[in-house]
């Protein structure tokens, strides 16, 4: 009796470790995905600039731009998109924060015994720590700075935006090998366990002759 119930306590862990694995690897799937659906939006935010001054879709648009002069309309409407631009990633970042906890939280019980996996997601949670607490602020902060000036014109607050937005980028790119490390040893993980239950199960048959 208490062999059977050591099997099933041993049984219903394994079940639990493969759903929070799986849990897991769902979860860094989303939000990788979502990280470079904000990226491209961001992206696509400012070429919606230059395709609107470059072909005006209206007839009173193309008048407000010559009214504003070229120039002027482009600082302008690249302030609005920055402005726009800097609400979704002060949200999103906002909405990760728990997001890494969570997946942090979900690595410690999915994968304890993988110090690399408990790592990743761990760095994934520093990472975003980073950018929402040091650097959104200053590259938020240095953008609006720097909105108005002349494209040419070289400012100390322009140097300094662009090692922040550099820095970020560097982020996410470590952010997003962190996460596809973690889901990668999530999934290898998630695999040995699997063959070591089968292999278990095997043995503990082909013994069963002695326990008679």
């Amino acid at each position: 009796m208490s062999e059977e119930g050591d099997r099933g306590g041993a049984a219903s862990a394994a079940v639990s470790r493969v759903f929070l694995k799986s849990a897991a690897v769902l979860v860094v799937g989303a939000w990788l995905g979502s990280s470079w659906f904000m990226a491209w939006v961001a992206t696509q935010n400012f070429r919606s600039v230059d395709r609107l001054l470059e072909a005006p879709r209206s007839a009173e648009a193309a008048r407000e731009v010559e009214t504003m002069g070229r120039d002027r309309a482009r600082a302008f409407l690249r302030h609005q998109v920055s402005e726009q631009n800097r609400w979704y990633f002060s949200r999103w970042e906002s909405l990760q924060l728990p997001l890494a906890i969570g997946v942090y939280v979900l690595a410690l019980f999915a994968a304890r015994r993988d110090r690399w996996a408990v790592l990743a997601a761990g760095l994934m949670l520093v990472i975003v720590m980073a950018q929402k607490l040091f650097l959104t602020p200053a590259i938020v902060t240095l953008g609006r700075a720097i909105d108005f000036l002349p494209p040419a014109a070289a400012s100390l607050e322009r140097a300094q935006f662009w090692r922040y937005h550099g820095a970020y980028s560097a982020a996410e790119v470590s952010k997003w090998a962190a996460g596809l490390l973690l889901a990668g040893r999530l999934i290898l993980v998630g695999r040995r366990g699997s063959g070591g239950a089968k292999l278990d199960r095997v043995d503990k048959a082909d013994h069963r002759h002695i326990d008679r």
